[in-house]
């Protein structure tokens, strides 16, 4: 059963997070750092569902681990990556666009409306949290598409963050390891998180919360994700253009190498 009450108490958490980063932001001029927030977006949205509903059971435990070790490592990954760096080159193109008065705009445009769509894609939590009927198949099926997808994304920034700290490296393509499958390895993993978190919801009976993982899939894939990072990538390093031809953007599979000899032959 859908609780709009719930639901609603989920926006003063991300709603006080959100202003809270943002006023950080303006002192730091770097909205990038939101990005070490979005995922705590959902934390206090399951926080916040677990104490507005008082019939609860196990599946409400399950989500909530799930969701602290996911929204945490991501957290504490991106805040550790991005510590002492300039804004991120896609936040400082929104700022050069909105120009006069971005530190304004930025409230809205950047931490308000991630705030919105994280309350949005919570439908999943929600959904779980509410449900104090006996765990079944599809919650663990779920539970076990996302520790899949947490432990696949987390591989992914390991090993891309021990090729960037090597100084041999700078100017070439990671393509070992998870990368050599997939040029978004993981973003793959979070797609498979939130279907995850999605199949938890089902066992609820939540079926109406499949908006989140359609929503977030489109997100990854044609928005804040792969299509906004590859834009322009093949200009700013040209290395990434043979890349791109032998390797999947998104869901892992073989490499093409026939392609890359086609091509210099």
């Amino acid at each position: 059963m859908f609780d709009l009450n719930a639901w609603i108490t989920a926006l003063l958490p991300i709603g006080v997070l959100a202003l809270v980063t943002w006023s950080v932001s303006v002192v730091k001029r770097d909205a990038s750092i939101v990005d070490s927030v979005w995922s705590l977006f959902f934390l206090g949205s399951a926080v916040a569902y677990s104490i507005a509903i008082s019939d609860t059971g196990s599946r409400a435990v399950l989500m909530l681990v799930l969701v602290m070790l996911w929204a945490s490592r991501l957290s504490l990954y991106i805040t550790w990556r991005n510590w002492g760096e300039a804004e991120d080159h896609r936040y400082r193109a929104i700022r050069a666009r909105n120009e006069p008065y971005f530190t304004l705009k930025s409230l809205y445009l950047v931490f308000g409306l991630q705030g919105l769509l994280a309350w949005i894609i919570s439908l999943p939590l929600l959904a779980g949290i509410a449900s104090p009927q006996p765990l079944n198949l599809f919650d663990y099926a779920g539970a076990g598409l996302v520790l899949f997808g947490l432990t696949f994304e987390s591989m992914a920034d390991i090993q891309l963050s021990r090729f960037k700290s090597r100084a041999i490296n700078r100017g070439r393509v990671l393509d070992t390891g998870l990368w050599r499958y997939s040029r978004h390895p993981n973003y793959f993993g979070e797609f498979c998180v939130w279907w995850g978190f999605y199949l938890i919801a089902l066992a609820a009976g939540g079926w109406w919360a499949v908006a989140s993982p359609l929503l977030m899939s489109f997100l990854l894939l044609k928005v804040s994700g792969v299509t906004l990072l590859e834009q322009d990538i093949s200009e700013r390093r040209p290395a990434y253009r043979d890349y791109m031809l032998r390797t999947n953007a998104f869901f892992p599979g073989s490499r093409r190498e026939h392609v890359t000899e086609e091509l210099h032959t």
